[in-house]
């Protein structure tokens, strides 16, 4: 039977089946076909504003429920350039270079109020959004037109702007990023107390937050963890707090998962170790890239996640034999440990995690300076211990596991054994003789 005697329904149902690898193809059949395809697009990522003010993304997309608007707001070049520069570490956008850019292409504030306007009256059952430079009246109309609305992202919005999210009652899933690094230009506002504040009042069933180049204070971080009782999830991404905003942490009752990431510091000032606090429900504990040379302040980030099970470890500078003691003696639960890019992790250093008795799962990745031996030391007073994973740490051998550590192995439930892959390979093709084949091969080339 012809396609053009199936109805749209009939067709929708047909596409549906389809791999999405074949959507490109099929849509290319006709234009019917196409705007049948738009339809079954939940998701966008916008790249030209004009396509939007146009009402071209409308009829082309008419069932959209997530769309990002960021790489079409956060910086206008001219269209017509034939280089593409993509920005993969920030992930925010990818665009054209021109030697040129026209005034008329640089997105106001009325103008992005304008296009949040028109995607509000548009997509009414919008779930998810993320924004570049929003105003008040702008997030206003969003929260009050689209009522599902769960999870947003504002971008370089300041605490004024914060106002306009009071009618998203069902949100549940905040990014707030403060401060925008493309790579050769930065973009900033201000988020305080006071955006932190408004945000805790208006967002009560937030149940992850994450905020990015924030400033703020005890005040605010309180705030949040009085007014946010589900929140579960919170991370903090190079932020400007000042100093004292760690002892408000444990206001967050059934916070669940704490990150750090990106942190030059921790916290300046801490305070007293008796006027911390504990988070009751905390169960895991990531720092990625962060700084932990401050003594004082690392530990009160122990004492304060007290009750944690898994501790994350990742390319984290000045961790030292006295950190890792702490940890050690302050979270005495934990049950998962993942170490990786930890270059400065010693024999002696490792030791101390025996301190903690109930490990049952643990994971390193280029721990180059951790020997067999220290690893065995740990290993062997871990006597709940079942998944283990080691890669790529160098210095731990093959040759130099004892029976011992053999027969623990092979009561494990878990292992991923590959310390030194280039030993392996550096075997294997010794077995066949590669080394010398290629040794000739090469002294050949040369003569």
């Amino acid at each position: 039977m012809h396609n053009s005697n199936l109805d749209d329904s009939s067709l929708l149902r047909v596409f549906s089946k389809l791999p999405i690898s074949h959507h490109l193809s099929t849509s290319l059949v006709c234009k019917r076909w196409l705007f049948l395809h738009g339809r079954l697009v939940p998701s966008l990522k916008l790249l030209d504003w004009h396509f939007l003010e146009s009402g071209r993304l409308f009829a082309r997309f008419p069932a959209l429920t997530q769309i990002d608007t960021v790489p079409s707001s956060c910086l206008r070049l001219a269209p017509n350039s034939g280089v593409l520069l993509s920005f993969k570490p920030s992930s925010f956008f990818s665009l054209p270079i021109s030697s040129s850019t026209h005034d008329d292409d640089d997105l106001s504030s009325d103008r992005i109020h304008q296009g949040l306007h028109l995607i509000a009256q548009k997509y009414p059952n919008l779930r998810r959004i993320a924004v570049f430079g929003a105003n008040e009246y702008g997030l206003a109309t969003l929260s009050d037109t689209c009522p599902t609305l769960q999870e947003l992202e504002l971008h370089c919005c300041g605490d004024l702007s914060l106002k306009g999210i009071s009618g998203c009652v069902n949100l549940q899933v905040l990014k707030l990023t403060a401060r925008m690094d493309g790579g050769f230009f930065t973009t900033s506002v201000v988020v305080s107390d006071i955006g932190l504040t408004i945000l805790a009042q208006n967002c009560k069933r937030l149940v992850k937050l994450e905020l990015c180049g924030c400033e703020g204070s005890y005040d605010g971080i309180k705030a949040i963890g009085e007014c946010c009782q589900m929140l579960e999830d919170l991370t903090f991404h190079d932020h400007r707090m000042d100093a004292g905003w760690l002892a408000a942490l444990s206001f967050c009752a059934n916070l669940k998962t704490f990150k750090l990431r990106s942190c030059r510091s921790i916290d300046s000032n801490p305070g007293l170790d008796e006027h911390l606090g504990v988070c009751p429900m905390l169960q895991e504990l990531h720092l990625e890239r962060c700084h932990l040379r401050d003594m004082k302040s690392t530990k009160s980030l122990f004492l304060v996640c007290g009750n944690v099970r898994d501790i994350v470890l990742r390319n984290c500078w000045g961790f030292q034999d006295d950190l890792f003691a702490l940890a050690s003696l302050f979270c005495g639960n934990v049950r998962d440990i993942v170490l990786r890019n930890c270059w400065g992790f010693q024999d002696d250093l490792f030791a101390l995690a025996s301190l903690c008795r109930r490990v049952k799962l643990l994971y390193l990745e280029h721990c180059s300076l951790l020997t067999t031996g220290g690893l065995e030391s740990v290993l062997l007073s871990w006597k709940g211990l079942q998944r283990l994973m080691v890669v790529s740490c160098s210095k731990i051998k093959d040759s130099e596991v004892t029976p011992e550590l053999a027969s623990l192995f092979s009561v494990l439930k878990e292992l991923k054994w590959r310390p030194d892959t280039r030993s392996l390979l550096s075997a294997d093709l010794e077995g066949i003789g590669m080394w010398r084949k290629g040794g000739n091969f090469f002294t050949s080339l040369k003569g």
